[in-house]
């Protein structure tokens, strides 16, 4: 099994590529062990010094580490556990369930917010090693969560506020801002 890495555009985050399906469709955030419990993956990324988040993707995984870890250190560790966990033949997490998913009940302004964010944001973001997750829509203001790479990036609020921002005022007139949710 080969795995690539790419760097990311947040310094604390790396993007590993096993060359098969991570999660076949929808994300997952760990941000402690005790979030990671629902996956064996995310589990055994945590059991490793150094590893403070886990971001499981369609197709890669991002894992950030803690600011005293280096990743010359932390980088093969990661690798062997991603490779070890596959060679098992191991669920990657034991609900199938992700944490994307749309509501039934949401109006047409937030279908086509979602709709933007999914074709239009989420592939790009993907490419960072991370992910943009809606929120809500109150009172002309899309709240979003940044994940994976995203969350802590020294350029996520820029890409927030102009890129986005200004895509969805673009194509939505009753978006007015956009803000980030923790």
């Amino acid at each position: 099994m080969f795995i690539q890495t790419e760097p990311t555009p947040n310094p604390a985050s790396l993007k590993f590529l096993p060359g098969r399906a991570v999660l076949g469709g929808g994300t997952a955030q760990f941000d402690s062990a005790a979030d990671a419990a629902r996956s064996p993956l995310a589990a055994r990324l945590f059991r490793l010094d150094g590893v403070a988040a886990v971001f499981l993707g369609s197709d890669f995984i991002s894992v950030s580490k803690v600011d005293s870890a280096d990743w010359q250190v932390v980088k093969p560790m990661v690798l062997g556990a991603i490779m070890d966990h596959f060679t098992a033949g191991e669920p990657i997490l034991l609900d199938g369930a992700d944490e994307t998913g749309a509501q039934e009940a949401d109006s047409p302004v937030v279908r086509q917010i979602r709709e933007l964010l999914d074709t239009r944001v989420r592939p790009a973001v993907a490419q960072d090693g991370g992910d943009i997750i809606f929120h809500d829509f109150r009172d002309g203001v899309v709240f979003l969560h940044m994940r994976g790479s995203c969350s802590g990036c020294p350029s996520s609020t820029a890409t927030l506020k102009h890129g986005i921002e200004n895509m969805l005022r673009h194509y939505v007139p009753e978006v007015e801002a956009v803000e980030a949710v923790m």
